[in-house]
C-alpha cells in the first residue's frame, strides 16, 4: 500500500490483547502476508483478510482500505482456527 498508514479500531486492539497478537505482529503480516480474501463491496471501505505468521503462529487480518486518507485500517486480527481453515489456513473448510 505504500504510504499507507496503520489505524487501529478500538475493537482491533481489545481482540489483539485477548487473543496476545502484537502491533508488531499485525503491522508484519499487514506489510508481508498473503492476500487470501477480498471484499471489495465492503462498507465504507473494501477490505481484505490476510495471512500471515508470528513465528510459526498463523495470523489473520482484516484490514480495510481507505485510499483517500492513505490509511490500511485494523478491523480484527485473530489466530485461524484449524477446524474452520485449510491445513496452509488460506482456504475456508466447507461447513
Amino acid at each position: 500500500m505504500g504510504e499507507s498508514k496503520l489505524v487501529f479500531r478500538a475493537h482491533a486492539i481489545q481482540r489483539m490483547f485477548q487473543r496476545k497478537i502484537s502491533v508488531a505482529d499485525v503491522r508484519r503480516v499487514v506489510e508481508t502476508g498473503e492476500v487470501i480474501e477480498s471484499y471489495p463491496d465492503d462498507t465504507p471501505y473494501p477490505s481484505r483478510l490476510v495471512l500471515g505468521w508470528s513465528g510459526s503462529r498463523p495470523v489473520h487480518v482484516v484490514v480495510a482500505d481507505n485510499v483517500a486518507a492513505r490509511e490500511t485500517v485494523v478491523i480484527t486480527a485473530y489466530q485461524p482456527d484449524s477446524a474452520l481453515w485449510s491445513k496452509s489456513f488460506r482456504q475456508r473448510r466447507n461447513s
